[in-house]
C-alpha cells in the first residue's frame, strides 16, 4: 500500500458533509430487511467512500484518527498493540503515526493481510500464554493497547450489550498484563448500563478514564470508546 503523509492521516474534517447522491437498495426475497438496511447504509456512508478513496481497509480507520486528534495518544517510537486488528484499518493509521522508531503488533485470531511496519500475530489473546508471546514479539511492555473488537451480534439488544462489555473487560485485563507504567488503553463499548464494572476496573488501574465518541461513529449508535491513561502498575 502506498504510504500516506501525516497531512492526509489528519484530514478527517468535512467527510460527513460531503454531498453524494443517495443510493437506494431495493427489497428482494433473497435479502432480509436488516441486510437491505445495512447495505444501503454502507453505500451511503461517506466514511466508507473515504476509506476506499484513501486506501484504508475499513471506515474504522477514521475513528482512531479522530480519537487521536482529541487525545493525542500516538507519537513516534511507541510500542503499540492492536487487539482484534483484522482487517487492519487501525493498524494502518497507527503504523504511520509511530513510524519506524515504533513497534506495532496487530493481534487477531483471524488471518490478516500483511502491512508495512506491522508485525502480525495470529493468536487468541485470551490464551494463557498470549501476554508472554506478545511481549516477546513486541520486545517488552506496551505503551498503548488498542481494542476495536466487537462480538457478532444476536439481534437482542440486551444480550449484545452484555457481550460487548464482556469483551471490553477481558481486553482491559489483557492491557493490564502487558502495559508499561504510564501506558494507555482504548476500547470500544456500547452504552447501556452494564459498563460500570469495566469503568471501575479501569479507574483502579489508570489515573484518568474518559469517554470519547469520534464523529465516524454513527450518530444513531450507542457506540463509544473508553480512553484510559496513566497506567499504574501493581
Amino acid at each position: 500500500m502506498k504510504k500516506k503523509s501525516s497531512k492526509m492521516i489528519r484530514d478527517t474534517e468535512g467527510i460527513q458533509s460531503r454531498r453524494r447522491e443517495t443510493v437506494w437498495v431495493k427489497a428482494k426475497k433473497s435479502r432480509s430487511e436488516s441486510s437491505r438496511q445495512w447495505l444501503q447504509r454502507q453505500l451511503n456512508d461517506p466514511y466508507v467512500a473515504a476509506a476506499k478513496e484513501q486506501g484504508y481497509r475499513s471506515r474504522a480507520a477514521f475513528k482512531i484518527m479522530q480519537i487521536d486528534e482529541q487525545i493525542r495518544l500516538l507519537r513516534p517510537g511507541l510500542r503499540v498493540v492492536d487487539l482484534g486488528a483484522a482487517p487492519g484499518g487501525w493498524s494502518q493509521v497507527v503504523a504511520d503515526k509511530i513510524g519506524k522508531q515504533g513497534k506495532l503488533v496487530a493481534l487477531d485470531i483471524l488471518p490478516m493481510e500483511p502491512l508495512e511496519g506491522v508485525q502480525i500475530l495470529q493468536l487468541d489473546f485470551l490464551a494463557d500464554d498470549a501476554p508472554d508471546k506478545l511481549k516477546k514479539v513486541l520486545g517488552g511492555q506496551a505503551d498503548l493497547v488498542l481494542s476495536d473488537m466487537a462480538p457478532s451480534t444476536t439481534g437482542h439488544a440486551r444480550t449484545d450489550h452484555i457481550r460487548i462489555m464482556a469483551m471490553a473487560e477481558v481486553a482491559a485485563y489483557f492491557a493490564v498484563e502487558v502495559l508499561a507504567p504510564g501506558g494507555a488503553f482504548v476500547c470500544k463499548l456500547f452504552q447501556g448500563g452494564a459498563e460500570k464494572d469495566v469503568l471501575a476496573m479501569l479507574k483502579k488501574h489508570f489515573a484518568k478514564v474518559r469517554h470519547v465518541k469520534p464523529p465516524a461513529s454513527r450518530a444513531e449508535s450507542s457506540e463509544t470508546y473508553l480512553v484510559a491513561q496513566g497506567f499504574r502498575a501493581a
